[in-house]
């Protein structure tokens, strides 16, 4: 299993991709946190913004098509986009995930 992140600048946005996501089939969990605060530099400044975090959980296969989705729906010009391959999984919800349907709409 695979936990993948990205951030959005707005509750809604994060919201539809997170749903948008479950209805393709491309994670079997999608949870949306916030708000959070990000400090960093961008081109040249320091920032500081307020944004949503979305939290995918997924199976290995999915992982291209979810990439390739998010980042072709995602606002940002240099999306936060970090996935991460999970060392442990409980069986119990490995068993649900890998049951979960996935050969929805990609």
């Amino acid at each position: 299993m695979f936990i993948a992140w990205t951030t959005l600048p707005t509750k809604a946005e994060a919201e539809q991709l997170a749903s948008d996501t479950i209805a393709r089939g491309l994670a079997v969990c999608a949870q949306v946190e916030g708000p959070i605060i990000s400090h960093y530099r961008w081109q040249g400044s320091q920032e500081r913004t307020e944004e949503y975090r979305i939290m995918f959980k997924l199976l290995p296969d999915k992982l291209p098509h979810l990439e390739k989705h998010v980042l072709s729906q995602h606002p940002y010009d240099t999306p936060e986009w970090i996935a991460i391959k999970a060392d442990q999984v409980g069986e119990k919800y490995l068993s649900w995930a890998s049951a979960s349907p996935t050969n929805l709409t990609l």
